[in-house]
């Protein structure tokens, strides 16, 4: 969700970053968004049927100026992935950018109903929102 979340309201600002997302486990890879979000989005007016998942590799860190990790569990498998402490400098949670120091986890509506989507995908778009408010320059992943 944040990704094209992000991705429509950087085209809004008429903001030219280059956003992408990725998952660290390979399970997902080239599968489509959940069914659920999907819907959720569109009835947000975010399109992100064209999402095809892919893995985090550690080229991404040399790459972007700034990654996001979702959930806190997420940012330690994300650390193996880098393989340098250097590279996780570039890693926040994004969840900080709402309750900064808080190390809070976006709340994971996977196992829940359609329903269960919407608090999740208002908080990701708050969240959005203030990355766009403080990072005006730089890349996004």
């Amino acid at each position: 969700m944040a990704e094209y979340i992000l991705k429509r309201k950087c085209r809004e600002q008429n903001l030219d970053w280059e956003i992408a997302s990725t998952g660290t486990e390979n399970y997902h890879v080239g599968k489509s968004a959940d069914e659920r979000g999907i819907r959720t989005a569109l009835n947000y007016g975010t399109d992100m049927r064209v999402h095809k998942a892919r893995q985090l590799t550690p080229k991404d860190f040399d790459y972007y100026d700034i990654i996001y990790s979702m959930a806190t569990d997420v940012t330690h498998e994300m650390a193996f992935i880098a393989n340098r402490e250097s590279r996780m400098k570039k890693v926040k949670l994004f969840m900080d950018e709402l309750f900064p120091g808080k190390l809070q986890s976006v709340p994971d509506p996977w196992y829940g109903n359609e329903k269960d989507f919407i608090p999740v995908y208002e908080l990701v778009e708050r969240g959005c929102e203030v990355i766009i408010k403080s990072n005006s320059t730089e890349k996004e992943l």
